[in-house]
């Protein structure tokens, strides 16, 4: 037997392999494979996609909310049809996805959608989607350096974009102002919101992070708690129940919709039917239909302003302009009017985890010191030898005292 055999035979299989060369590795490593997820829409793909499958969508300019929504559900890998950064503004949804290491293959075309099918086993091999043997869609890997050097150009064209934005808004204000800034018909409410703090939570980019630091301000204060669509999915999440759920309900799930909160269901101003009315009506349930133009945040906000609430604070909510290209609105009229008759009740906690780390306080110090000395303590009074050396100790100190003539 040679010597490679007898050390083969005495290290079992811990004799080392040939290694593969880079490109070798690097193609190993860019192959991922699961079930296919698809969906045209982004938010209903978040609602069925599974850990581990491969999600395939159409979504030009992937925002930085629909990033996190995916970023969560955590699949193998995720497929656009379309441009994840066009240019237009610097979006933060394909950094997002990138840094929670989800590989994304990009502008793969609208008739990869015809060419997948919902379960079909796909394989992602570098820039290509394979399956059952065959390549049926090729597009672009993003890498972090790429997705930068995009986002670089689009930051060049912000002014563009800016300037366009400011003329859709001003628009707005001229034919729309009456409408805008004019009360809304209060629905008759259950819960009273007057001389009670209001928490408006939307579920935007970062909203998981500013709950979670507002959880002693709902401790405390005990708000009036208004969803915004899914941010009803959000505040259960995280142990609370909605008071109320505000907005065109396409984004909550059932489970929220039915968790016993009043509904309040936007409708157009132009008498259109509404797809929130419809769903409610298909599921059994009741809501109050309020005609108000604006957004479902803005329509949350001025029921607090109106109800009486004391402060409003607002939980991933939308006002930069990246934050509306990001929600595909051409101008914020309705929001800045709506900021600028709520602002001074008006606190918003977007950033807030990113703001300060709060310092621990002395009780709380104080209750972890007594935690930690407890057992000691048991452990020494329950001790015979521990007893004993203290017993001895004390002996040695008071010989030494008297001695030293202080006792």
């Amino acid at each position: 037997m040679g010597l490679k055999q007898r050390l083969s035979s005495m290290l079992g299989n811990s004799w080392p392999q040939p290694r593969r060369d880079g490109a070798a590795r690097a193609r190993a490593a860019s192959r991922v494979a699961g079930p296919v997820r698809l969906d045209r829409r982004t938010k209903d793909l978040c609602r069925r996609l599974k850990r581990g499958e491969i999600a395939v969508l159409d979504h030009p300019d992937l925002d930085g909310a629909a990033a996190e929504a995916l970023a969560e559900r955590g699949p193998a890998a995720v497929v656009n049809a379309a441009l994840s950064v066009t240019g237009r503004y610097p979006n933060h949804g394909p950094s997002i996805l990138l840094e929670a290491g989800i590989p994304l293959l990009d502008a793969c075309g609208p008739e990869l959608f015809e060419r997948l099918k919902e379960g079909q086993r796909a394989e992602l091999r570098g820039e290509e989607l394979w399956v059952d043997g065959a390549a049926v869609a090729r597009g672009e890997r993003l890498t972090p350096e790429l997705v930068e050097e995009r986002l670089a150009r689009a930051r060049h064209n912000l002014g563009r974009e800016l300037a366009e934005f400011s003329r859709n808004t001003l628009e707005f204000l001229e034919r729309e102002t009456d409408v805008a800034v004019g009360d809304l018909p209060m629905p008759p409410l259950k819960v009273s919101l007057r001389h009670r703090p209001a928490l408006v939570v939307v579920r935007g980019e970062g909203y998981k992070r500013d709950l979670q630091w507002v959880q002693p301000f709902i401790r405390e204060r005990q708000p009036v708690l208004i969803a915004v669509d899914g941010g009803a999915d959000a505040l259960l999440e995280a142990g609370h129940k909605p008071h109320l759920i505000v907005g065109d309900m396409d984004s909550a799930s059932e489970a929220a919709l039915r968790c016993g909160a009043e509904l309040i269901v936007q409708t157009y101003t132009d008498g259109r039917p509404s797809p929130g009315l419809q769903r409610l009506e298909e599921l059994g349930l009741t809501g109050h239909a309020l005609a108000a133009p604006g957004t479902s945040e803005d329509l949350a906000m001025l029921l607090a302003y109106q109800g009486g609430a004391t402060v409003i604070v607002a939980v991933g909510t939308h006002f930069s302009l990246v934050e509306f290209l990001d929600k595909r609105r051409a101008g914020m009229a309705s929001t800045f009017l709506t900021r600028l008759k709520v602002g001074s009740i008006l606190v918003d906690a977007k950033g807030l985890s990113r703001l300060y780390r709060p310092d621990l306080s002395r009780g709380l110090l104080l209750t972890l010191l007594l935690s930690a000395l407890l057992p000691i303590l048991v452990v020494v009074f329950n001790s015979p030898p521990l007893q004993r050396w203290l017993g001895l100790l004390g002996m040695g100190i008071e010989v030494w005292l008297r001695r030293h003539g202080l006792r």
